[in-house]
C-alpha cells in the first residue's frame, strides 16, 4: 500500500498547496484525482513519486520511505513525455534504461522496432508517451502516477494507450493514480476519485453520487 498521511507543501514566496493531505493507493486500485490548474495536482503526483519531499508529513511504501536509489516503486508519468527523456540517447536506450520489454508488450503499447534507432525528437508526442510508459514499467514498479498523459493525444491513442496500460496493471496488481481534468474519462476508469480545492482532498466519488 501507497500512503501518504498529512502531506504540506509549499513553494518559496506562495501559498501553501497542499495542507494536511492524506490518500491511499492500494495495489490494482485506479483512483482518479482532480482539480483546477495550478491547485496542486502534479505536485502531489511528485511527492508521492519521491521526485519532491513532503515540508510536513510522510509518505510510505507498506509502512516504510521510499527507497533512495534503484527503480523506484512508484514512477510518475508527466503530460509532456519530451520532458521526461534524454534527447541524445536513441528511443531503443531510453525504453531500456530500467528493464528490457517483451515483443509481445512493446506490441501492446503499439511501440515499433522502427522507432528504437532514432531519437526522440522525432517521434510524435503520442508515440514518444507510449515508450515512456512502457519504461516505466519496469519489474520492481508497483504504482504509477499518470499525470495527464493522454491529454494531447488523438482520441484512437488515448484509447489503446489506456487499455493497453490497463490490461498491464491488471496482470500485475499495480495502483494506478490517474490525475485529469477530464472528468468523463476518471469515471470511465476509476471506481474512486479524488478533487484537490484549496490544499486539501474532496471525495469525489461521494460527491458524483449525490448528485446523480
Amino acid at each position: 500500500m501507497l500512503e501518504a498521511c498529512q502531506l504540506g507543501f509549499q513553494f518559496a514566496n506562495s501559498s501553501p498547496l497542499l495542507r494536511d493531505v492524506s490518500l491511499t493507493l492500494k495495489a490494482g486500485q485506479w483512483l482518479g484525482l482532480s482539480g483546477d490548474s495550478g491547485a496542486g495536482k502534479s505536485t502531489l503526483g511528485k511527492l508521492l513519486a519521491g521526485y519532491l519531499a513532503p515540508q510536513s508529513g510522510a509518505i510510505t511504501l507498506d509502512g516504510a520511505a521510499l527507497p533512495n536509489s534503484g527503480v523506484q516503486p512508484v514512477q510518475w508519468l508527466p503530460q509532456s513525455p519530451e520532458l521526461a527523456v534524454n534527447p541524445r540517447w536513441r528511443v531503443g536506450n531510453i525504453l531500456r534504461e530500467a528493464w528490457a520489454p517483451s515483443d509481445a508488450q512493446c506490441q501492446a503499447f503499439g511501440v515499433q522496432a522502427k522507432w528504437l534507432s532514432r531519437f526522440p525528437q522525432s517521434l510524435s508526442g503520442g508515440e514518444l508517451q507510449r515508450v515512456c510508459v512502457l519504461r516505466a514499467l519496469a519489474p520492481e514498479v508497483r504504482f504509477l502516477v499518470a499525470d495527464e498523459i493522454s491529454t494531447m493525444l488523438d482520441p484512437i491513442t488515448q484509447v489503446e494507450l489506456w487499455q493497453a496500460l490497463k490490461q498491464e496493471t491488471e496482470k500485475r496488481q499495480l495502483g494506478v493514480l490517474v490525475i485529469s481534468h477530464d472528468s468523463a474519462l476518471l469515471e470511465r476508469l476509476c471506481p474512486q476519485r479524488l478533487h484537490l480545492s484549496a490544499g486539501q482532498l474532496i471525495d469525489k466519488t461521494i460527491t458524483d453520487a449525490r448528485e446523480g
